[in-house]
This record gives structure tokens, sequence and C-alpha cells, in this order.
């Protein structure tokens, strides 16, 4: 079940085009670090819902690969 909630929050991001058309790894890497911190994926609730699943490394922070997988 798990599986198939995070399908559909990965296909409800991508497919949002009015909230996710302009965001790009960019946007959301705020301090341009490279990668996309916890607390820099807040500002967007689904993104959030995801981030563990996208977070394939465990590691705590999305790559630019990992957070490919929304696009």
């Amino acid at each position: 079940m798990k599986h198939i909630n995070t399908a559909l929050a990965i296909f409800a991001l991508a497919a949002s085009s009015t909230a996710f058309a302009a965001v790009s790894f960019d946007t959301f890497d705020t301090d341009g670090d490279g990668v996309i911190s916890q607390k820099e994926a807040s500002v967007n609730a689904q993104l959030v819902e995801i981030f563990s699943d996208l977070d394939t490394d465990s590691n705590g922070e999305l790559s630019k690969e990992e957070f490919a997988r929304v696009q």
C-alpha cells in the first residue's frame, strides 16, 4: 500500500502543472549546496510527503538524480 501511495504522490507532484511547472531542483535548493534538505523541501507539502521515498540513499537529502524521479 505504501508503494501505491508513493506512486500516486509522485504522479500528483509531477502532474501539478500549476504548482510545479516553473519549479526546478534549483528552486528548492535555496542554499545552492547541490542537494535539497528536508528543511528546503518543507515549502512543498507534496514533496515532504514523498521525501523519504525519493531519498533512495537515506542520507536525509535529495540529490538532483533523486529529485528527477518526480519530473
